[in-house]
């Protein structure tokens, strides 16, 4: 029996609507790197970009348990000396709560070319309203 190769023409895209109100981080940013991976096809080859695109609503009411929100930091560095910069999350949940999710999610996938591309299918907002409409999102309940 031959290993199955996904073609270009056999990838069909679909589009996901998830909303993040009540969520648990990690456990949500979990399955969306699943969606964008394409994880969840019986297509799935790792070396293709075969994974949906993802809409993330409400991205300010996602939820971390235990005492995450007093003592979770985010680090980054400038690239200059004496450049490391660091941000809570409850700054970082009140100035730019999509940050939050564009962290945990890319921590799961890979970090390479492919993975960078993957990651491009994930949109992320704050509130109900988004632009993508005319996709017709599927809405997903996690």
């Amino acid at each position: 029996m031959k290993t199955y190769v996904a073609k270009a023409a056999d990838i069909q895209r679909k589009w996901y609507l998830i909303n993040a109100e009540g969520q648990i981080l990690g456990r949500l940013a979990s399955r969306v790197a699943q969606l964008l991976r394409g994880k969840h096809k019986p297509i799935f080859s790792p070396h293709l970009d075969v994974g949906d695109h993802v809409i993330i609503i409400n991205a300010e009411k996602v939820q971390v348990t235990g005492k995450k929100a007093q003592q979770k930091r985010y680090y980054r560095y400038t690239g200059y000396p004496g450049g490391l910069r660091a941000a809570e999350y409850s700054r970082l949940l009140r100035e730019r709560p999509e940050r939050i999710l564009e962290h945990a999610v890319w921590g799961m996938m890979p970090h390479n070319r492919l993975g960078r591309k993957m990651v491009k299918k994930l949109k992320i907002y704050t509130g109900t309203e988004h632009p993508h409409q005319a996709q017709q999102p599927e809405v997903l309940k996690l």
